[in-house]
């Protein structure tokens, strides 16, 4: 009778004990993975001289390649603070633009589209800066409501850089239309710092910054050029949830 009495009191009190001392609710177990979807913005550097070419013959800018996020994450827990971490991501511009000092016979502009679509895989690893939740006795564990992290990660990013429109042949001046492509599979490296926030027992918020570090070859539409630059900065917030 008192092995029942004390269980039924137990289940009450860890409710309110799991309020006052850490997120909403509780769990009977420390959760093991978490997964969730990612959205965010993708802001790419765009230093290399592939793209200054293009920023200085036609009306692009930096900010023109920069892009929505859409993504995804699945974790690992493997100690109490550190977290194994897969993630795979996706973003894309396209921008129309014109010759900057060139017009056509009819002084109409020469125009082209431009589209940088970056698609990544990432591993890496996750180190928590404050405890992640508490055991209550035997019955609970109480995830804690802000937890932040630093990070970082090695994987591989496929890209595709594609000019379609009209161009000008510098040797004889005349226009024609073409479609000029950089495409292929580059290593990166990244670094990483967020937050998570818990909503509920098995619900939580993350926000993250990254920035990522890798370059590509520019592919024979390209010749001379030094390589394409697939580094560039990344804000990105999503929900997971805990199983």
């Amino acid at each position: 009778m008192r092995t029942v009495f004390f269980t039924a009191f137990t289940a009450c009190l860890l409710p309110q004990m799991a309020a006052a001392q850490g997120g909403t609710g509780f769990l009977f177990q420390q959760p093991r993975v978490s997964v969730g979807p990612r959205f965010g913005f993708s802001m790419p550097a765009v230093n290399s001289e592939l793209f200054d070419f293009s920023r200085r013959q036609f009306t692009l800018d930096k900010g023109d390649f920069r892009s929505p996020y859409l993504g995804g994450e699945l974790a690992v827990r493997v100690a109490d603070r550190l977290d194994f971490v897969t993630d795979f991501g996706w973003s894309r511009s396209t921008t129309d633009s014109e010759y900057r000092d060139w017009e056509d016979l009819d002084d109409l502009p020469i125009e082209q589209e431009t589209t940088f679509e970056r698609k990544s895989l990432t591993f890496g690893a996750r180190y928590y800066l404050g405890p992640r939740g508490r055991a209550v006795g035997q019955f609970a564990w109480i995830p804690s409501r802000v937890v932040p992290f630093v990070g970082a990660g090695a994987g591989i990013m496929w890209h595709d850089f594609n000019q379609v429109g009209d161009f000008v042949d510098f040797d004889t001046l005349d226009i024609f239309r073409d479609s000029l492509r950089s495409s292929g599979a580059s290593p990166i490296a990244d670094v990483r710092g967020g937050v998570d926030i818990s909503l509920g027992r098995r619900v939580f918020f993350t926000g993250e910054a990254r920035y990522n570090f890798g370059s590509g070859e520019t592919g024979p539409d390209f010749v001379g050029f030094d390589g394409i630059d697939l580094s560039g900065f990344r804000l990105v917030v999503g929900v997971s949830f805990r199983l």
